[in-house]
Parts: structure tokens; C-alpha cells; sequence
């Protein structure tokens, strides 16, 4: 099925979230319009990539058409008024299949939206349907593929948003992170992923895995459409002890503004690293010139990244109870092997283990008294091949998860051939907008330029 759009007005589905909103909400083009383009995209885009778990166009184009009456009456128009989104599979969508990615959900429709789904209609977001996760956002590969070279993995276990996004199907879609589920898939498929602060979003309505480390994110083709889509699912969630009754930070706005000074960035390479993002991120800092140093990490940064998968598997291994009885032969062997690693962690283990984001994050904190954000790489480098059977290590990203800072994907490196690999840039938590307005500069250095270098 297709569905007609104007050919007087630019593709949409050529277009950021902003400059596309902006167009709906002056009237150059519609959100029918709009919606058209993405559905069009994915009908010709989806039989290679497999983005999408679930896509009803029909409802879609309702969505639209309710959105361009409401604009044609007068009422007031929300921030994302018409624009597309996707939603990743574990995120609950009121009348739409939420299964997780397995099959023993198979068929679970729920009654009413997550939080975040219900801000982003009250926004105005045209929601498009639901992204392919990865089994139960754990570690088994799905069946995405990554827009760049099909042949190699996106990612996960967002991996499905990333690729909507990275192939022009939508705008804007969630993700999740307990580990580097935003962060890897947007390096490896040369997008922007935002994971906030832990907290900053809250989590009603989606599928737990480890409530100390889950964070939902956003993806987008630049800087400030992820932050705008962040800031719009941000906020106090009554049924989730981890946010706070606090303002929303500006995010979309810091997003476009310049750091009062420009900043100083501490340049850091973490174990598992290939080595063409080393030498692409060596590139990169010489080219930031004194604006950027090279240091070490506290020395108790080296077990992080366990530290968080013992508490991931414990945490999973309660989470997921239910869904083992349900169903354990129906699980991949990863998932299986992560549930039963899960249940031997000793409650000592695991305690001892919470105890580390304060000690983490004191180290966090006397390094960026000397500087205003770390660089690192988003991933150990590109995109594995699909032959790997893997999404990727996401031990590039576990140590930041922990800590609960904000962390950005800046899709500014490639290698020799052509494939994306992403930056990471790291603040203090609850600093999220500083740490966009550092991401702003950074990006404004490179303009839309990407660094090449050989293998």
C-alpha cells in the first residue's frame, strides 16, 4: 500500500523532527503529508532492514488527519505536532502488540500507553508503531540489520529504533539502556542517541530488566531532535521512585545554544577499544587541538563495567520471573544463560555492587572539575558483521549506565570504509543540558565533516 503525498513541498521523510515540525506547524506541509512519506519509506526500506515489529499505516493516517483538523481549528499545537515516532517493543502502546521481542508475549496488546507514549501524543507526536528490540532488550541479536551495510549488525538492543531513524523510516523513535543499548546502536548506525541522566525520564509502562540501570533514550538525525524528543518524555513520574518533582531542563534549547566558554574535554580510551577508533578518536583530539587532553580514568573504573553486569543479571533474573515460567524453552540460550548467572549472585554480591555509583561518580566528579565533558568512543568500533552473532560489546557504555550520567552518541568518525563509528560524550548527572550545550560545540567543530582513517 502507498499513500500520496504533494510533490510541491520537500520529502519528509528527508527531514529532521524540527525542520519538519516547523513545516507542519506553518502549514507547508501537513502531518498527513508527513506520515505518507515515513509509511512510503518503510514500505520500501523494511524487506532489508527490519526495523519495525509492528506498523499500522491506517491508524497512523488517523492520527495525522486529527492532527491537521486540530491545526486548522486554531487550538494550540504541542512541540512535536505531527511529526513521526517510533517506539521501541518493550514500551507498552495503548492497542498496539507490545511483545517484547519474544514469543512468549506473543500477542500481549495493552490497554493503555506507557508514560512516555502518553506525553508524546499529548506533544502531538503521530505515533507510527513499534521498533524490533532485541529478546526481552537482553543480548540476542534481532533481525535488524544495519542501514549502512545490511550485511552487519545495528546494535541493541534499541536495535530497531536506530535503524528507523539512520534509514529516513521516521524522525524521532525511544530506546532503552541498561547497558549500551542507545549509545552502541546510534554509533553504529550514524545517528544521534541520547541516554539522559538516570532519572531524568520516567518509566511507567515499560518492560523492567534492571531498575537500578534502566534508562529510556531517544534517537535522532541530529543533536537537537534527540534532545527535543527527550525533553518531551521527560519529567516526575509518580510510580517511579527514581525521578524527582523538579523543572524539566531545557534540553531542545541548549541542544542549539554555544557553552558560554568553549569547553575543555578530557579525552579517555577504555578497555576493548579496536583500534581504528583509537585512531580515529587520536585524530579527532589532535584536531580539537588544547581544547582537548588525553587522561586515565580513576583506576577503580576498571571493573565497572562487571560491577553493572552483576547487577544487571541479578536484577534480570528477579525482573524476568514471570516471563521464565512462562516460557524458558522458549528463550534464546543467551537470555537463559543470563537468567541463570542472574540467580547465582549472592544478595552480598549484589548489595555491595549498588554501592559503587556513589564511589564512581565521586572519581566522575573530580575529573570534570578540570574539564567540562569526557570524549570517548561510543562503541569499540564499527559495526560487527551480521556472522558474529552479536550486538556488539557494550562495555564502551556499561561504566557510564552505572554512574547514571548523561551520555551522547555524535556520529562524527568513520573508517576506511565508510562505516559510521559514533563519540561518546559524558557529564555529570543532572547536567544534561551542559552537557548538550558541549555536544553543540563539538559538532559545530566538524560541521557535518567526519574524520576517515585506515585500518
Amino acid at each position: 500500500m502507498s499513500f500520496r503525498t504533494s510533490s510541491m513541498a520537500p520529502d519528509p521523510a528527508s527531514l529532521g523532527a524540527v525542520a519538519l515540525r516547523d513545516l507542519i506547524a506553518s502549514g507547508a506541509i501537513t502531518a498527513e503529508a508527513a506520515t505518507a512519506a515515513c509509511l512510503n519509506r518503510i514500505a520500501q526500506t523494511e524487506p532489508q532492514l527490519r526495523a519495525w515489529a509492528y506498523v499500522d499505516g491506517q491508524n497512523a493516517m488517523a492520527q495525522a488527519r486529527a492532527l491537521d483538523q486540530r491545526r486548522k481549528s486554531g487550538a494550540a499545537i504541542g512541540v512535536l505536532h505531527g511529526v513521526p515516532v517510533g517506539i521501541k517493543d518493550v514500551i507498552d502502546t495503548a492497542g498496539m502488540p507490545t511483545e517484547y521481542g519474544s514469543p512468549i508475549a506473543k500477542g500481549r496488546v495493552p490497554p493503555q500507553d506507557a508514560l512516555v507514549v502518553a506525553r508524546l501524543r499529548t506533544a502531538g507526536a503521530v505515533i507510527l508503531g513499534k521498533t524490533v528490540t532485541t529478546e526481552c532488550a537482553f543480548m540476542h541479536p534481532s533481525d535488524s540489520r544495519n542501514p549502512h551495510d545490511p550485511a552487519r549488525s545495528p546494535g541493541g538492543s534499541s536495535a530497531g529504533s536506530a535503524v528507523a531513524v539512520a534509514s529516513g523510516q521516521v524522525p524521532l523513535a525511544v530506546g532503552t539502556q541498561t547497558g549500551g543499548s542507545v549509545i552502541r546502536p546510534a554509533s553504529y548506525c550514524g545517528i544521534v542517541g541520547f541516554k539522559p541522566s538516570y532519572g531524568l525520564i520516567g518509566r511507567t509502562g515499560i518492560l523492567p530488566q534492571s531498575p537500578f540501570l534502566d534508562t529510556v533514550g531517544a534517537f535522532g538525525r541530529d543533536l537537537q531532535d534527540a534532545a527535543l524528543l527527550a525533553e518531551v518524555m521527560a519529567g516526575h513520574d509518580p510510580q517511579d521512585s527514581a525521578t524527582a518533582m523538579q523543572p524539566v531542563p531545557r534540553l531542545a534549547q541548549a541542544a542549539s545554544e554555544a557553552p558560554p566558554l568553549p569547553p575543555l574535554l578530557s579525552v579517555v580510551a577504555l578497555p576493548g577499544a579496536q583500534q581504528v577508533m583509537l585512531d580515529a578518536l587520536g585524530e579527532l583530539t589532535d584536531a580539537l587541538g588544547g581544547r582537548a587532553h588525553r587522561v586515565d580514568l580513576p583506576a577503580v573504573f576498571a571493573e565497572a563495567d562487571q560491577i553493572r553486569r552483576r547487577i544487571n543479571l541479578a536484577e534480570l533474573a528477579k525482573c524476568y520471573y514471570a516471563l521464565e515460567h512462562q516460557g524458558r524453552d522458549q528463550m534464546s540460550d543467551t537470555l537463559r544463560d543470563g537468567l541463570d548467572e542472574g540467580k547465582q549472585v549472592l544478595a552480598r554480591d549484589y548489595l555491595a555492587a549498588l554501592d559503587w555509583r556513589q564511589v564512581l561518580n565521586a572519581g566522575l566528579d573530580e575529573l570534570l572539575t578540570r574539564c567540562d565533558a569526557i570524549l570517548c568512543p561510543a562503541s569499540p568500533g564499527p559495526a560487527p558483521e551480521l556472522s558474529e552473532n552479536s550486538t556488539g560489546s557494550p562495555a564502551m557504555n556499561g561504566p557510564w549506565t552505572l554512574c547514571g550520567v548523561p551520555a551522547i552518541t555524535l556520529p562524527l568518525l568513520t573508517d576506511a570504509n565508510g562505516l559510521p563509528m559514533g563519540v561518546q560524550l559524558i557529564g555529570r548527572r543532572g547536567e544534561d543540558a551542559r552537557l548538550l550545550r558541549v555536544a553543540h560545540w563539538l559538532m559545530e567543530q566538524f560541521h557535518d565533516s567526519t574524520a576517515e582513517v585506515t585500518t
